[in-house]
């Protein structure tokens, strides 16, 4: 059945009760080490430098406006909350997207019950990674442009006070692109046609993204999301692409 349009929770659930499990733990403690030395390095020069990035990012105001700094402080502290989260999440995904294309195979294999990918060796691990890591070029490639665009939108007095909501919804959607691509490339498909499937699909798309979003932004608990994410889109992929390729057959 095609996953309903709000079915992203269910399939994090799903994803993380599947990284939980014996047979794909193996697969999954190595990028959450790599995770996890990211997060800590990261967490410790945010909490050097925050104050001074929101007040950079904080507009002059005259004042006769002074009293709207309190209103727009938040505001500027969620804009970098947001940045430094996107920072972690690009990093860390294109250091263990190796990783993570060969547990989007692992967990297809355990939810199809059939195993049509190699057998596990490290030579096919280490041949996997040119190609993800060209992958993640591409989403960055894709994301670069749109994440400077909203960037230099955060200076410009005024108009700022929407680039926080922007950052959001932008943000879901990466989140969807990340980590359904995964099982995507692992089946060859181009990166166009999977932009424009995850278009035909976009409220569950962003019913995902935004469970992963959130979750992601939970520190500590976002370490081990990142697998469940994985596994999850996974299980999205599987689910949705069957039920399309029955309705073909019919």
């Amino acid at each position: 059945m095609p996953a309903p349009v709000l079915s992203g929770p269910q399939y994090l659930r799903e994803g993380l009760k599947l990284v939980l499990s014996p047979s794909l733990r193996l697969f999954v403690l190595l990028p959450l080490v790599i995770n996890l030395v990211l997060f800590v390095g990261l967490i410790y020069l945010a909490g050097h430098q925050f104050s001074l990035w929101v007040d950079t990012l904080m507009p002059s105001l005259p004042d006769w406006l002074s009293f709207l700094s309190y209103v727009l402080w938040p505001l500027f502290v969620v804009l970098v909350l947001l940045m430094v989260f996107f920072t972690f999440t690009m990093l860390a995904n294109v250091i263990a997207a190796p990783f993570n294309g060969f547990l989007a195979e692992k967990v297809e294999v355990v939810v199809r019950g059939t195993d049509d990918f190699p057998t596990f060796s490290w030579g096919e691990l280490i041949a996997m990674i040119p190609r993800t890591l060209g992958r993640e070029m591409r989403k960055l490639g894709y994301f670069l442009p749109r994440a400077i665009g909203l960037f230099i939108l955060s200076f410009i007095p005024v108009v700022n006070i929407i680039a926080a909501p922007l950052w959001l919804l932008f943000g879901v959607w990466m989140m969807a692109i990340q980590y359904i691509d995964y099982p995507a490339d692992n089946h060859k498909l181009g990166w166009n046609e999977m932009l424009a499937w995850l278009r035909q699909k976009r409220w569950q798309s962003m019913s995902f993204g935004g469970i992963v979003y959130l979750a992601l932004l939970i520190p500590v608990v976002n370490i081990l999301m990142m697998p469940a994410a994985v596994a999850g889109a996974t299980l999205f992929w599987v689910r949705e692409r069957g039920a399309e390729n029955l309705v073909t057959q019919r």
